[in-house]
């Protein structure tokens, strides 16, 4: 394909419903594209002489949810003398914030699911940030940062309707399907430990048989071929995996169900969805609070090039992207929460553990835009303005609205977050990396525009400015054989390094991440 067909192909399409906007001010923002590269294209050669040296207890590389995590184990155990070394200028990796138009609003995950008793330590984490409460004997979470109501909602067949199941209109083959697919995930729950985290699950048989298949594949031995369930599953794996569901493993696919609220056909008992903690910045919210008290020990915008075992310690080099000096760390032991394609190219000699883990694992790109509107939308009929607004049959994932947790009720001027994963799906057959970092930003507004103009078509109008944000190795994809592959370790060690991030879980969500940062950092 000829790079002008590559780079034209998706947006000729869309705009064909949509009248382009030429006057939307925006821009790219939040990751530094040409700093991560200059790393991977060898501009920051690991082995070089540094030019000044450093003495620590701990070295922390990366400073994600996992590395930030570590950072507060350290300091609960007593240990202060460490450093975190951050590429970007901001800690947080897929859980930071921006602001547009002065409205804060997410650049990656925006919510956190009420962690169940397998999670305690994020269960901790809430209770020490003032998030969960013990009342008359009973855990109760703070109604302010609980997802307000209307939660969520799907444009389907010309309407909203309330949660993203499509039932208006549908058959009753297809709510017989709902309800045989809800009966099927209970009864495999009971059958196999599906936890969060992953740490804590025994990997049996019967869990591995799930894994050796995908879930595609699955659903047909399965016979549940109805077009509404399909559409629904796969834009659950889309939403948690950033791939589809002939992309993922059938273990992952029912892992989404089993591991927190199952799947709840209309007429279920508890067919509520369970809540969810939400802020206008998303997940920023928690992570800005384990940052904070790091002070100077955290370093951003750090290139970790070289991390190396010594008989009596660990080197860590790293260049500074203000100045361009290079430095090294000498530690006793270093807390490695970079991603794990990362981790096995500046790990000297690299376990192989690591190595075999690197081979196997693949990353979704994902791309976040934030919209700016000078004024509320008008709508559709149906369902009210919810948090999370998902359309039916669109390659995005919809829109959450950055002030649906404000108190006050007043429409006015807001800010929507649009999720748009790129990994591999019934969507894609192009190079989707490729495509995230040489597409203009004009073709994704064009894009989002397209899309959001099917239940908004007054939203282009309102739209002053789009900020967009990319990730090209966003969150790892749990396809066929990787549980096998990976196991679920309680704890990945090598020597002086102890390996920290959710990629050793196979997905990514923030209480994988951050337990296995805890455990790395309390051992």
């Amino acid at each position: 394909m000829k790079r002008r067909a590559f780079l034209g192909m998706p947006a000729a399409a869309v705009l064909a419903g949509c009248s382009a906007r030429h006057d939307i001010e925006g821009g790219f923002t939040g990751i530094d594209v040409a700093r991560g590269h200059a790393w991977r294209d060898g501009a920051l050669p690991a082995g070089a002489a540094p030019e000044a040296a450093r003495r620590t207890r701990v070295v922390i590389a990366g400073g994600g949810v996992a590395g930030l995590a570590a950072a507060r184990a350290l300091r609960l155990s007593g240990v202060e003398d460490f450093v975190l070394l951050e590429l970007e200028d901001t800690a947080g990796g897929n859980s930071r914030a921006g602001a547009v138009q002065g409205i804060a609003c997410p650049l990656g995950a925006h919510y956190l699911p009420l962690p169940g008793d397998d999670a305690h330590e994020v269960q901790d984490l809430l209770e020490e940030l003032g998030l969960r409460r013990r009342v008359s004997g009973r855990w109760e979470y703070d109604e302010r940062q609980l997802c307000h109501s209307p939660q969520e909602r799907l444009f389907f067949q010309g309407s909203w309707q309330d949660g993203l199941l499509p039932l208006q209109g549908v058959g009753a083959a297809t709510l017989a399907q709902y309800r045989r697919f809800s009966r099927r995930v209970e009864a495999l729950g009971r059958e196999g430990r599906f936890t969060i985290p992953t740490l804590r699950t025994a990997v049996a048989p019967a869990l591995l048989e799930l894994d050796a298949q995908s879930f595609e594949a699955w659903l047909g031995r399965e016979g549940f071929s109805d077009p509404q369930l399909r559409w629904y599953l796969d834009y659950c794996c889309r939403d948690d995996y950033g791939a589809g569901l002939a992309h993922v493993s059938a273990w992952a696919g029912i892992h989404y169900f089993a591991s927190r609220h199952g799947f709840h056909a209309p007429g279920d008992e508890d067919s509520v969805r369970d809540a969810v903690l939400t802020w206008p910045e998303g997940n920023a919210w928690l992570t800005r609070r384990l940052a904070q008290p790091l002070g100077d020990r955290l370093r951003t915008g750090h290139a970790v090039t070289r991390i190396a075992e010594q008989r009596s310690g660990v080197e860590v080099d790293a260049v500074d992207a203000a100045s361009g000096r290079r430095l090294r760390w000498q530690a006793e032991r270093c807390i490695v929460a970079l991603p794990v394609f990362v981790a096995a190219r500046v790990v000297e000699a690299p376990p192989e553990r690591l190595r075999q883990a690197a081979a196997a694992l693949r990353h979704a790109p994902w791309l976040v835009a934030n919209i700016h509107l000078r004024a509320a939308l008008a709508d559709r009929p149906g369902a009210a303005p919810s948090w999370d607004n998902v359309i039916h049959g669109s390659r995005g994932l919809g829109y959450v609205d950055a002030r649906h947790q404000a108190l006050d009720p007043t429409p006015g001027p807001t800010v929507l977050s649009w999720y748009r994963p790129l990994g591999p799906s019934g969507w894609d057959g192009i190079d989707s990396r490729r495509l995230l970092l040489e597409r203009p930003w004009s073709g994704w507004r064009d894009e989002l525009l397209a899309e959001l103009s099917v239940p908004h078509p007054d939203l282009a109008g309102l739209a002053t400015r789009i900020d967009i944000t990319r990730y090209g190795h966003a969150m790892a994809i749990p396809a066929p054989g990787l549980l096998a592959t990976l196991g679920a370790p309680r704890r990945v060690v090598a020597g002086r390094l102890a390996f920290a991030h959710a990629d050793w879980s196979g997905y990514s969500i923030f209480e994988e991440a951050f337990t296995r940062g805890h455990l790395a950092g309390t051992a």
